[in-house]
C-alpha cells in the first residue's frame, strides 16, 4: 500500500510507514520461486515463457510471481509485439538478491550445510578469486567457460570467456586444452553448474576450479562485462 503523508503524522507514525514500505520488499520474496526469478533476472532480461520454463513453472504461475515482484518495484517489463521481457530493476535489485544469499548462510545453519556438500566438495580445490582470475587472464594462463545456458552468456559474459553451457560440456570437452587451468563461472556463489562441471572436468583428466562467485557478482563489482552480437 502506498504511504500518503501528512503533516501532523508523529515521528511513530512517520516510523510506521517506513518499515510497511521495508516489509513490502520482505513480502515480495517471501518465496523460493521468486527469488529464483531475480537470481535469473539478474543475468540479463528474459521473456516470461523463458523465466518460466528456467524455473519448471507454468506460464500463468510465473507472471503471477512476476507481478508480485512488479508491484515492490523489483522487476521491470518492456513489451515487444506480444512478448513481454522482464529484467531487474536495477543494480541495487541484484545486490540485495546476492547479500540475502549471504546473509542466510551466516544465520541459516541449513544453508551452510547445503553449500558444504554440495559447493565446498573436500575433493576440488579452492574457488578462484575475481583478483586472481583477472591476473590469470591478462597472462593468458587460463581458459574460462561460461557454464549457463546460452541466452544468459549472450545477454552477458565476463570478456574472453567461451559459452560451453553444463548440458554440451561432456560433448565437447575436445574443445578444450588439457596444458592450462580451465575455470568455470555460473550465475553466483550459489549457482550448482560450475561446480558439477570441474567435477566434470576433473574427472576427465583437466585441471579445472571454479570461480568464487558469478556474473552478477562480477558487475556489481564494476568489471567489464562483454553483450553477445
Amino acid at each position: 500500500m502506498e504511504y500518503t503523508p501528512h503533516v501532523r503524522d508523529t515521528p511513530t507514525e512517520i516510523r510506521g510507514a517506513l518499515h510497511a514500505q521495508f516489509a513490502r520488499i520482505g513480502r515480495a520474496v517471501a518465496s523460493p520461486k521468486r527469488i529464483e526469478l531475480l537470481e535469473l533476472l539478474c543475468q540479463g532480461e528474459r521473456t516470461v515463457d523463458a523465466l518460466a520454463r528456467a524455473t519448471g513453472m507454468g506460464l500463468t504461475n510465473a507472471s503471477q510471481h512476476l507481478q508480485v515482484l512488479k508491484a515492490a518495484h523489483l522487476v521491470e517489463f518492456r513489451r515487444e509485439g506480444t512478448r513481454i521481457h522482464y529484467r531487474a530493476a536495477g543494480d541495487g535489485v541484484c545486490q540485495f538478491t546476492s547479500e540475502l544469499a549471504e546473509l542466510a548462510r551466516t544465520q541459516l545453519a541449513e544453508v551452510e550445510r547445503i553449500a558444504r556438500e554440495y559447493l565446498d566438495t573436500p575433493d576440488s580445490l579452492e574457488p578462484l578469486t575475481r583478483a586472481e582470475l583477472r591476473r590469470r587472464l591478462v597472462r593468458g594462463k587460463v581458459t574460462l567457460i561460461d557454464v549457463r545456458p546460452l541466452e544468459e552468456y549472450r545477454a552477458g559474459h565476463i570478456p574472453g570467456a567461451r559459452s560451453l553451457p553444463l548440458a554440451e560440456l561432456g560433448r565437447r570437452l575436445r574443445e578444450l586444452p588439457k596444458t592450462s587451468l580451465i575455470v568455470a563461472y555460473c550465475r553466483g556463489p550459489y549457482c550448482l553448474l560450475a561446480p558439477e562441471a570441474v567435477q566434470i572436468l576433473n574427472a576427465r583428466g583437466f585441471q579445472a576450479r571454479r570461480l568464487e562467485d558469478g556474473l552478477p557478482e562480477w558487475r556489481a563489482a564494476g568489471l567489464p562485462v562483454e553483450i553477445a552480437a
